[in-house]
């Protein structure tokens, strides 16, 4: 931001009310309010915002615009500054307004959980506070409506009532995470629909810790025309059952997420084939399904069978620690389905259980679309990942890589790095603490107690030996990482 343009924005939002501005500088001030923490200003603004759409997130793309204030205040004062200029629009209709704004763009990550939180929020808190808010505005509505209609005399002389025009309203769309606290409130709203001045609409839609029927409820209230995300976290496969026929009126639905949804298909019956058969059928009419996220969801041997009905390929595919057998690989390397692959999760897969040659065609089939590679925590060796080495060089579209939890060595580490900067489009690669880092006899390896004999000094001059090799081949685009949580962010959709 040009500093002088900064310094007079400044000197406006330090104003007590904000004085008429040119349209443009809008977004300028919107920013610094979020830089300087400054939520109040914030509300004036939005209340006044002379154009028809507001997305919050495209302006708010550097996470260090939110200061030190928490997240929630500013989702707080987004959704007061929308109300306080409804209610105008509703009591004073025939007043001239600057404020132009018809569609709110609250999505994305912005009501976040952090240190900065105040206690007893939760991500689910700004989606309460937009259902609360909807009620505001619409029982003031109803309010006006009892005490505001205006009587006259028609032509003929008999008193008749006339209503003051209604304003058109915003559509707010948003992410829902569902609470047993939000339940209630949001189920009103949705219900509501299209009626109400404050409409929300639904783009991802996470539901947490509410019941297979509450979940329907929402499903069959929410606008069909938005939603691309469903995520949930079930109990099996009957009550996935009960909720998938209810995803088939949602056209735009490209991303399903059934994480830990146990479907117990380890030891088939006969009932447990006629539910996947159920389940197949139901993802076969999601027409526009390209991401399927089936974690910790035990589908051992059983995955031609999901997936056999799906009317396109995939463009992402997460299928961590959910017990893959050889069979349900040697599906997928022979399948459309992972044609046109650009995501691929196979994390907690275990190489040495006759799973390495299966792999290797995999990643030979997706190698010309795949953009991001989890195979964390798979038993890869170094034997192992000089077989994957060639496959994963042909990956020329490769942007993540991620090995977190591996037994590799340091010097396969260095030999990685330095054969994979052939790949033009590698941006990030999180790498496991390398096993001679290990003071414990290597064959007894186990991620999950490495830290217990990690040697610290030997960890801190492996790390160092690949932050010099990096600096020395001149990426400066290249991040090699040994911290998982790297991938967190990391979304289907901005791939």
């Amino acid at each position: 931001m040009d500093s002088l343009l900064l310094l007079c924005a400044r000197r406006v939002i330090a104003r007590r009310r904000l004085p008429p501005l040119p349209a443009d500088l809008y977004p300028v001030l919107f920013q610094l309010a979020f830089l300087d923490g400054r939520p109040c200003v914030l509300r004036d603004l939005v209340a006044a915002w002379p154009f028809p759409v507001l997305h919050v997130q495209q302006l708010v793309t550097r996470r260090e615009l939110l200061g030190n204030h928490s997240s929630m205040d500013y989702v707080q004062a987004i959704i007061q500054g929308v109300v306080a200029q409804l209610r105008w629009e509703l009591e004073e209709p025939s007043r001239d307004s600057s404020c132009q704004l018809r569609v709110l763009d609250m999505t994305g990550r912005l009501d976040s959980v952090s240190s900065r939180t105040p206690a007893g929020w939760s991500r689910g808190s700004g989606t309460k506070a937009l259902a609360t808010a909807c009620v505001a505005v619409s029982r003031h509505q109803e309010e006006l409506q009892r005490h505001g209609v205006k009587r006259h005399k028609g032509c003929s002389g008999v008193m008749t009532a006339k209503a003051p025009p209604q304003p058109p309203g915003v559509d707010v769309h948003t992410d829902l995470v569902v609470d047993s606290s939000s339940y209630g409130i949001l189920c009103d709203v949705l219900q509501t629909g299209a009626d109400g001045l404050l409409r929300l609409k639904c783009r991802e839609f996470h539901p947490k810790h509410i019941s297979t029927l509450e979940i329907v409820t929402l499903l069959d209230s929410l606008d069909p025309s938005c939603l691309r995300r469903v995520d949930l976290k079930l109990k099996g496969l009957a009550d996935l059952l009960v909720i998938l026929p209810y995803l088939s009126r949602f056209p735009e639905l490209r991303s399903l997420k059934l994480r830990y949804s146990d479907l117990d298909v380890q030891h088939p019956t006969s009932e447990s084939a006629i539910r996947i058969r159920g389940m197949a059928r139901q993802l076969g009419m999601l027409p526009s399904l390209r991401e399927l996220n089936l974690e910790n969801s035990s589908v051992s041997g059983n995955l031609r069978q999901i997936l056999c009905d799906l009317q396109a390929p995939l463009e992402s595919l997460e299928l961590p620690y959910s017990s893959l057998v050889p069979d349900d690989l040697a599906f997928l390397s022979q399948s459309f389905y992972t044609l046109a692959l650009k995501r691929l999760d196979l994390s907690g897969l275990n190489v040495s259980q006759g799973l390495l040659n299966p792999l290797w065609l995999l990643l030979e089939k997706a190698s010309a679309s795949l953009l991001h590679l989890d195979l964390s925590d798979c038993h890869i060796a170094d034997s192992h990942l000089a077989v994957l080495l060639r496959t994963l060089l042909r990956c020329s579209r490769l942007r993540f890589l991620a090995l977190c939890g591996n037994p590799l060595s340091t010097a396969v580490l260095k030999d990685l790095l330095q054969k994979t900067l052939e790949l033009p489009n590698l941006y990030l690669v999180v790498y496991p603490i390398p096993l001679d880092c290990h003071t414990g006899d290597p064959s007894e390896f186990d991620s999950d107690c490495f830290d217990e004999s990690l040697d610290q000094q030997l960890l801190s001059a492996a790390k160092a030996e690949i932050s010099q090799l990096l600096k020395n081949s001149g990426r400066t685009d290249l991040i090699w990482t040994d911290n998982p949580e790297s991938l967190e962010d990391l979304d289907y959709f901005s791939l």
